[in-house]
Parts: structure tokens; sequence; C-alpha cells
């Protein structure tokens, strides 16, 4: 059987964490900052997991993940 392609887009954008997790960057953060709160810069700074269904999804496009 031949191996399994990655999908290098979602590679790029996901991380699998040891206890399974699927780890993502928050969004809303590329440009047009000055007019957000310092609270919610603060608040993007920090990665989000996604949810189980939503996991099985990325992570079946990353076989080797």
């Amino acid at each position: 059987m031949p191996k399994l392609k990655t999908k290098k887009g979602v590679a790029k954008r996901f991380k699998i964490t040891k206890s399974g997790l699927v780890k993502k960057r928050s969004g809303n953060t590329g440009h047009l900052m000055s007019k957000k709160s310092s609270k919610r810069k603060r608040k993007l700074r920090r990665s989000d997991y996604l949810t189980a269904t939503e996991g099985k999804k990325v992570r079946r496009m990353m076989p080797y993940g």
C-alpha cells in the first residue's frame, strides 16, 4: 500500500499534542490590531484547541502527525 499524503495547509496550521488534542493558533491577528483592545489582543495570543469532531477531521488529513 502506498504512503498517505499529508495536507500541507493543515500541517502548517495545526499541531497534534501528545495527549491527542489538536492545537491551533487564534485568528484575527494578521492586521488592523490598533483598533483592538489590549485585553482582546492578549487573549488572541493564546493558542486554542479544536473540538473532538473537528479534531478527527484534521487528524485524517495529517496521517503521520
